[in-house]
């Protein structure tokens, strides 16, 4: 039974008619490119860890990277060349559909242009836009292996130039000397930002992130530090000669564009975990469907179909909180801040939910996942990495405690945010100001569009867990002490996580019209997993009678629905068939 639409990206019929027609050409020759390829060709290069330079020809031959990774201001004559989120999301979603390798080349490149397009240095930036167009990539050179991504400890050392080095056209300012580590497409990179620090200034002041070509002789590329189709590279600078031209941030400014660059690429780790997750579902509901066992059709037997309910249920929700969080980055100012919010959770919390999907499906299909033909192999191996990228789960949720309480208990009033799916040039990315201050960013009301949905039955039993964790906080919120308890502190996060989950659910389904069958049974899997937040907090060693007792109370059944679940049911089975790449 083939679904022709449906909610899910599909290669047969996609066609983005919201965007310009240059974009829709490019996004619907990315996935022409793979389709040609075939499937047995994709996994075989997978499976054999080839680099991607024939993915890497044809961005350079259709200028990809160049359209959707250069602002308008650096886009020279080419009017389709601007930064716009909501297409980058759709190509970031094409990648990881097809490939992991395919996305983090693209990923990683977009980290590397970060500190350069947030530069004030025009000679840099013009520079990356003719790397861009000559078909080039980029690098992101932060993490070191002894200190991960922790830019308060980096070796990587620029000692001023003295003498000779000091004067002429071509002054060289410092030279750099240190390693790097986990740092994509530093094979190949045309421009690396390098996050290193001054020998001569102490504190933050001696910060400087600078650029650097991998084909320089003093830059000595050691190895891959995976095996895999990414090259996922530790390199050494040695003596490196840093020109003046080459300097695109010093003191705070480098700290800071460190870490609104990771703001711009993390949430690109939501649309390739989509993208990774649709295909593996596909591939699930495809051969489950067709599998005859005991003399039925697997899909016959409740478990199964409970299993494939909650993984579309979840992965349609990942899509939705996705799409949503899209419209307020794109909105975003130092006026209305709240991206940063939406940001980590599309980070954390819609990757885990990925993880989650994928799991669910290989619960159904066993050793078929393991299958070297299958592309379900492939996502069972990368779909956890996700989660880990860009600051693992446990840093990106002690990030998002920071908005709690401004978020759950001090509303403010903000214009109204329309989906945007506009050709606009998102500028506002490489002017993000300080990073300081999350705990003072303000949000619109989250209780209304609850309100508004409070017919769906697990909507109105969601709602009460989250005015519950309201109480929580009120009357028996963390102490002193667990205060200082990060494993405490992580599961309040995640129970707040799943509130901000819901209210952007719940605006998306509003504005694309949800079908409302779909809603409920979301709703469903957010009220169980509220509850197991809630359980998870009564066993914590540290928590008190008073949290204890809340956690019980906060516990609530799903309201169950064999009618809707059946109709969920008949559109997860429109699936089958509906997608299978060409050998």
């Amino acid at each position: 039974m083939a679904n022709s639409g449906g909610l899910l990206f599909n290669p047969r019929t996609y066609d983005p008619q919201h965007f310009d027609p240059e974009t829709r050409r490019l996004l619907r020759a990315t996935i022409d490119w793979f389709e040609n390829r075939g499937k047995d060709r994709l996994l075989a290069d997978d499976l054999d860890a080839v680099w991607v330079s024939d993915f890497l020809q044809f961005v350079k031959d259709e200028k990809l990277f160049a359209t959707f990774q250069t602002p308008a201001e650096f886009g020279g004559d080419d009017p389709n060349r601007r930064w716009d989120a909501a297409r980058n999301a759709a190509l970031s979603e094409i990648f990881g559909f097809y490939g992991l390798a395919y996305w983090y080349a693209w990923q990683v490149t977009i980290l590397g242009l970060g500190p350069i397009w947030m530069s004030e240095n025009d000679k840099a930036r013009q520079r990356a836009a003719d790397e861009l167009t000559a078909g080039g990539v980029m690098a992101f050179g932060l993490s070191e292996r002894a200190h991960g991504a922790d830019v308060y400890s980096t070796d990587m050392l620029l000692t001023p130039a003295a003498g000779d080095d000091a004067s002429g056209d071509d002054a060289v300012a410092f030279r750099a000397t240190g390693d790097k580590y986990y740092i994509g497409n530093g094979n190949v990179a045309g421009m690396v930002s390098v996050f290193g620090r001054r020998t001569d200034v102490e504190g933050p002041e001696g910060y400087v992130f600078f650029v650097a070509d991998s084909r320089h002789p003093n830059y000595r590329l050691i190895d891959n530090v995976i095996h895999g189709q990414m090259y996922v590279s530790t390199f050494r600078l040695e003596d490196y000669p840093v020109r003046e031209e080459d300097i695109l941030h010093t003191g705070v400014q480098a700290f800071e564009a460190a870490l609104n660059t990771v703001n711009v690429g993390k949430f690109n780790l939501c649309t390739g975990s989509i993208g990774i997750t649709e295909h593996a579902f596909y591939e699930a509901i495809t051969h489950a469907h067709n599998r005859i066992l005991y003399g039925n059709p697997v899909t016959d037997f409740t478990h199964v179909r409970a299993a494939f309910v909650d993984a579309y249920s979840r992965l349609v929700a990942m899509k939705q909180f996705s799409a949503r969080a899209v419209d307020y980055f794109r909105s975003a100012s130092l006026e209305d801040r709240r991206y940063l919010l939406f940001n980590p959770m599309t980070k954390a919390k819609v990757t885990s939910e990925g993880e989650r999907v994928v799991a669910l499906l290989h619960d159904v299909i066993a050793a078929k996942g393991y299958e070297k033909n299958t592309y379900f192999r492939e996502a069972v191996e990368v779909i956890g990495t996700l989660p880990k990228l860009e600051g693992t789960v446990h840093v990106n949720v002690g990030l998002i405690l920071k908005f709690m309480p401004n978020y759950l208990f001090a509303p403010a009033e903000y214009p109204e945010i329309g989906t945007r799916l506009d050709a606009a040039d998102d500028e506002f990315f490489w002017h993000q100001g300080p990073t300081r201050g999350a705990a003072k960013v303000q949000f619109h009301d989250w209780v209304p569009v609850y309100e508004r949905h409070a017919d769906l039955p697990n909507v109105a039993l969601f709602l009460e867990q989250a005015r519950a964790l309201q109480v929580l906080l009120t009357t028996a919120g963390p102490d002193a002490e667990q205060q200082k308890d990060l494993d405490f502190l992580l599961n309040v996060g995640h129970l707040f996580s799943l509130v901000v989950y819901g209210q952007l659910i719940l605006e998306q389904a509003e504005l694309t019209g949800l079908d409302r069958d779909l809603l409920d049974q979301i709703f469903d899997f957010q009220v169980r997993d509220f509850s197991a937040y809630a359980v998870a907090l009564h066993g914590k060693s540290s928590s008190t009678p008073a949290q204890q007792a809340w956690a019980l109370g906060a516990i609530r059944k799903p309201v169950v629905d064999d009618q809707r679940f059946a109709r969920v049911w008949d559109q997860v089975v429109a699936y089958d068939g509906a997608y299978e790449m060409r050998p």
